[in-house]
């Protein structure tokens, strides 16, 4: 029995090790996740001369941008003429400091943020940005609904598979983390369909409201946090799913073996 005994603790210590890495993983995709819905840089817009726009344009196009009223087409006009940046929950821009009608473009910029309301994040997109007559855009509007509900699915799923592997640890059992492997698969699938909503949607808004020609948007680093804690997740699934499963297996044959 001593040759098993001693097989069964290199097994056991493998085990362990595959549930310290999936910890690290569910931990880091965590941090990137909450990390990426609390930051404001999905997508970035990059203007030639923000501040040439801005005093051309005037002072109406900040004062709408900063109003409670401003429509989708609004807020991305402004978005386009002045270094805009967007997140899940703030739109922003740069713009001078100070800058009046008969002075020149100042080069000292600040950054202006307003936050989408929670009903901004429920409200109808129209198939013409800013025409309210236009009919409800269903495809826009759904996909903008789920990529402010999906973050927040991802995070509980974790959070709740995070309590089910303490209890694991409490009752000294490694089968409970096959549940903790089985919710963090489902929080990267919300991840990823965050990612994919969000991309669908800016696709489908730049149709509606093309890019001009002097301005180039791309995808910013917050939505790069996001693209990397989908696979974060499903390598502590798979961690937590095998581990679990296999040391119930070697759990079962050694049992069978001592009653031999």
């Amino acid at each position: 029995l001593f040759p098993y005994s001693r097989k069964g603790v290199m097994m056991d210590n493998r085990f362990a090790t595959a549930l310290v890495i999936a910890c690290v993983l569910s931990l880091i995709s965590t941090i990137y996740m909450a990390a990426s819905i609390g930051t404001d840089f999905w997508y970035e817009y990059h203007t030639l001369s923000p501040a040439e726009n801005v005093s051309e344009a005037g002072r109406s196009v900040l004062e709408e941008f900063v109003s409670e009223e401003a429509d989708e087409k609004t807020y991305t006009d402004a978005l386009f003429r002045c270094n805009g940046t967007v997140g899940l929950w703030r739109r922003c821009i740069t713009v001078p400091k100070t800058s009046h009608w008969y002075s020149p473009p100042e080069t000292d910029m600040t950054t202006n943020c307003i936050s989408f309301s929670l009903s901004d994040q429920f409200m109808e997109k129209y198939i013409e940005p800013g025409n309210h007559n236009s009919g409800t855009d269903l495809n826009r509007t759904y996909l903008w609904r789920l990529q402010f509900l999906l973050p927040f699915v991802s995070l509980g799923l974790m959070c709740f598979g995070a309590l089910i592997g303490l209890c694991a640890c409490a009752c000294r059992s490694l089968y409970p983390a096959i549940a903790t492997g089985v919710l963090h698969f489902l929080a990267g699938l919300c991840t990823l369909g965050l990612v994919g909503c969000y991309v669908a949607g800016i696709e489908l808004l730049h149709k509606k409201l093309p890019l001009p020609d002097d301005v180039r948007g791309e995808f910013g680093w917050s939505f790069c946090l996001a693209c990397v804690s989908a696979p974060l997740q499903f390598m502590a699934a798979a961690l937590f799913i095998w581990a679990a499963r296999t040391n119930r297996k070697e759990f079962t044959l050694l049992k069978a073996y001592r009653v031999a």
